[in-house]
């Protein structure tokens, strides 16, 4: 038996006297209402129920048993009222999680833009450099790159690719001379992501398209591209950051790309 559609067919029963017009509000027989409140009525054990040939009205029982299933109904009905609302106007609280590199350089304007489109959101933004499991640290969102993600089945979404670009201040190559293709960077002292985040070999794809791998022993490790972007605007020397961040410095006249043509 379905006894929450059971219970709802009583009441309609009940507040209607009638099993016919109660059938008619289900769009049932009159067959199969009577068979949901006599189930009712078998697995109470009790009678709900006075029937004649011209009325149907509540037993003492049936009556206290109407008044607790109403209210028991009505917050039921409520509560999935404001879930089903929940899905088309979000609100209460997003817990996110993301890559600080990233958030320091693009995240707020995104998070402005979601804060203006589902205003009754609250976010809750924590920062991180290190691996994260999602679901036992309690966030909802994750915006890191994937090897970052300890959580076991989750749903993910790539959102964008980064792409690295070697850059140095103008200082540095006055000081030890522009590389013109990978290869030539084993020959300058460089900058990189911590091992955690890069390892040893870079692949960069040359003007003609060929893929060229070259191994370097950075210098200077950071898991932090805005410290890499400092380091080369401090001239510092050679390092590999996003592009997105690398172009912000050129414009500031503080580094430049090299190895044309090469990515």
């Amino acid at each position: 038996m379905n006894h929450l559609q059971a219970i709802r067919v009583f009441l309609k029963v009940a507040e209607s006297g009638s099993f016919g017009r109660a059938a008619a509000s289900f769009e049932l027989s009159n067959a199969v209402i009577t068979r949901y409140v006599a189930l009712l009525e078998t697995h109470l054990d009790t009678r709900l129920l006075n029937r004649t040939t011209r009325s149907v009205s509540l037993t003492e029982a049936g009556r206290t048993y109407a008044i607790s299933c109403k209210a028991v109904i009505d917050q039921l009905d409520e509560i999935e009222a404001a879930i089903s609302s929940s899905s088309t106007d979000p609100s209460g609280t997003l817990r996110l999680v993301a890559s600080a590199s990233f958030s320091l350089l693009g995240l707020t304007p995104l998070l402005g833009a979601y804060r203006e489109r589902y205003p009754n959101v609250k976010l809750r933004l924590t920062l991180l450099h290190r691996p994260v499991d999602l679901v036992d640290e309690g966030f909802d969102v994750g915006i890191v790159v994937p090897r970052l993600v300890n959580s076991g089945t989750l749903i993910n979404r790539p959102l964008f690719k980064v792409t690295p670009v070697v850059v140095a201040a103008p200082a540095y190559l006055q000081r030890h001379g522009t590389p013109t293709r990978p290869s030539c960077l084993a020959m300058h002292t460089f900058l990189a992501p911590s091992p955690d985040v890069h390892g040893s070999i870079w692949a960069f794809t040359t003007p003609s398209g060929d893929d060229e791998e070259v191994a370097l022993d950075p210098a200077y490790t950071v898991n932090n591209s805005q410290m890499l972007r400092q380091a080369a605007i401090a001239g510092m020397e050679s390092p590999c950051c996003p592009r997105a961040m690398s172009r912000a410095t050129s414009k500031a006249a503080c580094s430049c790309a090299f190895c044309p043509g090469s990515r």
